[in-house]
């Protein structure tokens, strides 16, 4: 068979419709100006209604946790992870439950390091609302903490901070002790506090 038998019946040599492999011209499909800019326009609206759709992503409550050297001596040692009110469970095993029942709805969490000296973790807990924070930050164990000035409300711990901002409660636990890990943790703080501040 010749490559003209082949063209009449509609097959190109390689298996494929014709159609499929002559320029739009020669199929009398070329489109318009308009019809370009109308289907990139229709693929412009789509990508933003599935992106609507998606989990949130960096430049919400991920943009509440400074960068590295934002705040003096701390640095920002891993990558930000979020979980919503869903799948809390998977990182407050046991937990979840009293943060749910408070209207919890997501957690952005990351490590930092202080001077090569203090490894910590730092949770931005956001609420439906300030209440919800409040009914949280008021359920934590009182203990041996002393009260800060942060946010609406704060306790200073010996390895951790715990403060509430309108509907985020925040949580900054450190993994070593130190003469100088309560400054180090309200330094910090006070840096997620101005973050939060300018919302």
């Amino acid at each position: 068979m010749t490559g003209i038998d082949l063209a009449k019946r509609g097959v190109g040599g390689h298996g494929f419709r014709r159609a499929a492999i002559l320029p739009p011209v020669e199929t009398g499909l070329a489109p318009s100006p308009q019809t370009r800019q109308a289907a990139s326009l229709l693929m412009l609206g789509i990508v933003l209604l599935l992106g609507a759709g998606c989990k949130r992503q960096p430049g919400t409550e991920q943009s509440f946790l400074p960068a590295s050297n934002e705040v003096a001596g701390w640095a920002k040692t891993g990558h930000i992870r979020t979980f919503e009110a869903a799948d809390l469970w998977k990182y407050i095993d046991g937990e979840a439950e009293r943060y749910l029942k408070a209207g919890a709805q997501r957690v952005s969490t990351t490590d930092y390091r202080f001077q090569n000296k203090a490894d910590a973790v730092v949770d931005i807990y956001t609420m439906g609302n300030a209440e919800g924070a409040r009914k949280v930050f008021e359920s934590e164990p009182v203990g041996d903490a002393k009260p800060a000035q942060l946010g609406d409300g704060a306790r200073l711990y010996s390895q951790s901070l715990v403060f509430r901002k309108g509907a985020f409660l925040v949580r900054i636990v450190a993994y070593e002790e130190s003469a100088e890990t309560q400054q180090a943790l309200l330094r910090l703080g006070q840096g997620i506090e101005l973050r939060l501040a300018r919302r």
